[in-house]
């Protein structure tokens, strides 16, 4: 441009040179032709000078031309163009004032512009932080304060305390038309502050917070921008520990939803709104790992609160997570599942090995004892049935019932084994019995008197006469159909002891007790499971 510039100038000295010369580079060029024209070279000094001569000669002399002896050579001298050499001069000479016009503006120093503005904005009796900013354009009403948030990392979900703690970037954005500033021409983005307590500040606080600190190292992580046009931005990287109430009804396969609330102190809805930034007003970072839980997704809402001072706006983000059964399947599950089914290894041993029955019966119920004491450890004690509780519950009572098994066989045997010895017994006393009534009744068929006359019995029994009943209820039941085999009884009578039943009645009864409560559990708790999804 100054290159352009610098061409004009001098074309129009050289059309127009009778007009003087007006402005700085006009004159400058001047005095630069008349230094470059008096610092002539002698070469054309003599070029002039000879000249000079030759327009004084007479004018017969300069009239007839110097015919040239023959073989000698014609010599012409070069009359220099003046003009051209010193308008390449002037041309690099305004060139070099341009590039240092440029280095001058180059060589601002923005930062004490920013100092400048700074002080003029937030100096002393111009600024007072303790007054909250204007409403929407200028108005009275209340100042509007968008907020944004960055879910850095979620560290732990505690069961037992009911908490969960987050590490995350706060951000507010508003509006103070005090602070607005010229830019220097959109060479001022922005200005940064380190200071909170240099401008006014949104009084909000986290109302479900147990625990929290800022960052410090190495420096405080924390700014302010403050915008051209009054809106100022502040970041601040923070973690929390939050109070998390559950619902571990349907623990290990639940859900929870842990809420961030986040309220004004003291400003009510009159004087200060928080709302959530438009777009995306919640970022969670790509790589957000937890050990024993999963985030599904996270809703944002409003939860403006009344008291007896006023109405308090107030912003809540819930986070929605589903617990990993994988691991409880692996810790809880399966291990109850052996014990249960190790406590059915009894049910095949001979009933007479009761050093053997009794330890593995008492292990398997102390073991099972101790993992659902342990897994009781690791949750708060609540008032209701909890989904884990139930499932220890039904396999502790599978290996007390194992143990109880054995204990009825044993007695079993015992009992059997003394109603055996009974039952001999009664069988020979009832064969004592019969000989005795049969040698009764001959007798006396032959009643003799002294007189050795013999005495006919009628042969028509009474009714009340017990032989008479006797032969009657064999005939009836000589007389009745035969009733159709049982299955089950005719199975169960190739175990002749009653011991021996019990053993193989448990070696069926218990699996499939166990496998429907199972499909009875597994159904009920999936299925509640989607519906509270």
């Amino acid at each position: 441009m100054c290159q352009c510039e610098c061409v004009s100038h001098i074309s129009r000295r050289k059309t127009s040179s009778s007009s003087s010369s007006s402005g700085k580079a006009r004159s400058q060029a001047g005095k630069f032709v008349n230094q470059v024209g008096r610092a002539e070279t002698p070469k054309e000094q003599r070029s002039s000078s000879d000249a000079s001569r030759r327009s004084h000669r007479p004018p017969q002399e300069a009239a007839t031309p110097h015919a040239p002896s023959p073989g000698s050579r014609t010599h012409h001298t070069p009359i220099p163009n003046m003009g051209s050499g010193h308008y390449f001069w002037a041309i690099l000479y305004f060139a070099s004032l341009c590039s240092a016009s440029l280095a001058n503006n180059a060589k601002i120093n923005f930062r004490e512009k920013e100092k400048k503005v700074l002080d003029q904005i937030l100096g002393a009796g111009k600024y007072d932080a303790r007054i909250r900013p204007s409403g929407i354009n200028g108005t009275d009403g209340p100042a509007v304060v968008r907020v944004n948030i960055f879910v850095r990392s979620i560290s732990k979900i505690d069961d037992v305390t009911m908490e969960y703690s987050v590490q995350l970037t706060f951000r507010e954005q508003w509006t103070d038309e005090r602070l607005k500033f010229d830019d220097i021409q959109g060479r001022l983005k922005y200005l940064t502050l380190t200071e909170a307590n240099r401008v006014w500040m949104p009084d909000l606080f986290f109302s479900n917070e147990k625990e929290g600190h800022f960052h410090n190292i190495i420096m405080p992580n924390v700014y302010i921008r403050i915008f051209p046009n009054g809106s100022v931005l502040y970041s601040i990287r923070i973690s929390l520990t939050l109070a998390c109430p559950m619902n571990l009804k349907l623990y290990p396969l639940d859900r929870q939803i842990c809420s961030l609330r986040m309220a004004s102190y003291g400003w009510t809805t009159n004087d200060l709104v928080f709302l959530w930034k438009e777009g995306d007003p919640v970022q969670v970072v790509k790589n957000l790992h937890l050990p024993r839980f999963t985030l599904e997704k996270f809703l944002t809402d409003y939860c403006n609160s009344k008291t007896n001072t006023g109405e308090y706006s107030c912003l809540k983000v819930d986070l929605l997570f589903k617990r990993e059964f994988s691991y409880y399947l692996i810790q809880i599950y399966i291990p109850c599942c052996m014990l249960v089914i190790v406590s059915w290894v009894s049910f095949w041993l001979d009933q007479g090995a009761v050093p053997a029955r009794v330890s593995l019966g008492v292990t398997t119920l102390l073991t099972m004892a101790t993992q659902t004491s342990g897994i009781n450890a690791s949750l708060p004690p609540v008032s209701y049935t909890k989904a884990i509780d139930v499932w220890t519950g039904v396999c502790l009572t599978f290996v007390f019932g194992a143990l109880l098994e054995f204990a009825l066989v044993n007695y079993a045997s015992r009992s059997g084994s003394n109603k055996a010895n009974m039952h001999k017994e009664n069988m020979k006393k009832k064969r004592r019995d019969l000989e005795q009534a049969s040698l009764d009744a001959a007798s006396d068929l032959l009643d003799t008197d002294s007189n050795a006359t013999f005495a006919m019995k009628p042969l028509v029994r009474h009714p009340g006469d017990p032989l008479a009943l006797e032969k009657r209820l064999q005939c009836e039941v000589h007389m009745q159909a035969p009733k159709r085999p049982n299955c089950c009884k005719t199975w169960l009578s190739k175990f002749p002891t009653r011991s021996k039943r019990i053993d193989v009645i448990s070696r069926i009864t218990f699996p499939l007790v166990f496998a429907l409560f199972n499909l009875v559990y597994w159904s009920t708790y999936l299925f509640r499971e989607e519906e509270d999804e």
